[in-house]
């Protein structure tokens, strides 16, 4: 399949992406001494945990002694609810952002004038990476508000010069016309929202690879190079990654290169990564699967050290950006690990065996319960259109085979017509634990 040509030009490079190797880490280098200085001396928290461990900035003389800090975490967080972690008064910091939060308390982070610049300028090197060139209209199909995708993409697509459409989720008849009439060349969107407006599309009988977007800018949720395949294969665009979190920043944290299309590069001058052993919290060499940690390194109001993530990857040679590592595809969260009878379960295994299988759709949902006191996992996945009924039960046969013999765990598969799965404009739900209710 031929996709579209982009314009790849070295010239619009920032000067951060033309940095000698050399360069880089001594830039990292002083800016990790000035955020564990800043921490040390402005956040309750961070002095605390610091002293605790023996630790002072001055400790801090190579990037290897970063393994002294400690790790923080969303509890962390939540424990200094709402401004506990701002490294300079309230009155410096410009937007707060909030991450929505399970127990009752969000995760707030803040921003002063500084920080929303380098976002800006970051998110535009994303764009940049993406193929996405000044004078391009770039439709926002990310949330607005507390959430940070929406204005992350944004800010960033006004800083390179983009014409920005700000359609936040929802509504996405309304969306696909604003597409029809506007004609944007750039999509920030869910890759599991996007497939759903592509199912919209093709019931209005808008043929998507005619429509004008020839770029996707995909984050917010895992997915898998089956369904860039399918994105690619029915919309005739480039799909790419990004990376963030609302922790760290938010959207722009790493982003893929639409040349090579072969994991996000990290924006190693912001934040500085580490994979570690989830279970002994020790760091494992570049190529390890492990959790993905991230310590801010230019961020003011709220500077953040050694962020456990949750997301399982890897760090590998940079190609595009050779200075830049680059994220492995993430394989699952540490906290969506589903452990059924024993066995670990990711629902991109599940999604894997369901996108390699003719008549199924890359719409699922895992649902958990324990009758009779065990674990039981029900997968429950969407027919393709036009897919007779007489044909359900020999797919959930195939696809409980495969996770039988792939996977280790057997479930129950229940095949699905068109739309009988909840559909989400945002994150997709693809866990649906019943066993405490």
């Amino acid at each position: 399949m031929a996709l579209p040509t982009t314009d790849i030009r070295t010239d619009l490079y920032d000067d951060a992406e033309q940095w000698s190797l050399d360069e880089l880490r001594a830039r990292q280098l002083e800016r990790l001494q000035a955020t564990v200085r800043s921490s040390y001396e402005n956040v309750p928290h961070y002095r605390a945990k610091l002293e605790a461990d023996g630790v002072h900035p001055e400790d801090i003389k190579s990037l290897d002694d970063l393994q002294l800090l400690p790790f923080t975490t969303k509890a962390d967080l939540r424990a200094n609810y709402p401004f506990g972690m701002f490294a300079v008064p309230r009155e410096k910091v410009v937007r707060v952002h909030a991450s929505s939060g399970t127990t009752g308390r969000a995760t707030v982070v803040g921003y002063t004038a500084g920080d929303i610049t380098t976002w800006a300028s970051i998110v535009a090197r994303c764009i940049r990476a993406a193929g996405g060139r000044p004078g391009d209209i770039a439709h926002v199909s990310y949330g607005y508000g507390l959430f940070t995708g929406g204005l992350g993409a944004h800010y960033g697509a006004e800083h390179l010069g983009c014409t920005v459409v700000p359609a936040s989720g929802g509504n996405t008849e309304k969306q696909i016309q604003l597409i029809t009439d506007f004609k944007p060349r750039i999509i920030f969107i869910t890759p599991s929202y996007f497939l759903s407006m592509l199912d919209t599309m093709e019931k209005m009988g808008v043929d998507p690879r005619e429509a004008s977007i020839k770029i996707g800018i995909f984050g917010a949720e895992p997915w898998t190079e089956a369904m860039r395949a399918e994105i690619e294969e029915r919309a005739d665009m480039h799909a790419t990654d990004i990376f963030g979190l609302s922790e760290l920043m938010g959207p722009g944290v790493a982003q893929e290169c639409v040349e090579t299309k072969d994991g996000p590069h990290v924006w190693e001058d912001h934040f500085y990564p580490e994979i570690v052993n989830p279970l002994t919290d020790k760091p494992v060499e570049d190529g390890q699967t492990g959790e993905l940690v991230l310590t801010s390194l230019t961020k003011e109001a709220m500077p953040i050290l050694r962020y456990r993530t949750r997301d399982l990857t890897q760090l590998l040679p940079g190609t595009a950006r050779p200075n830049f590592r680059r994220m492995a595809k993430i394989t699952g969260r540490t906290d969506d690990l589903m452990i059924v009878r024993g066995v670990n379960v990711f629902p991109t295994q599940i999604e894997e065996i369901i996108l390699g299988i003719d008549g199924l759709t890359p719409h699922f949902q895992c649902v958990l319960s324990r009758p009779k006191r065990m674990d039981e996992l029900t997968v429950k996945v969407e027919a393709s259109p036009g897919v007779p009924e007489s044909a359900y039960e020999g797919m959930a046969r195939e696809v409980a085979h495969h996770i039988k013999s792939r996977i280790g765990t057997s479930a129950k598969v229940v095949v699905m017509p068109q739309d009988g799965i909840e559909r989400s404009v945002g994150k997709a739900r693809r866990i649906v634990d019943e066993r405490s209710l």
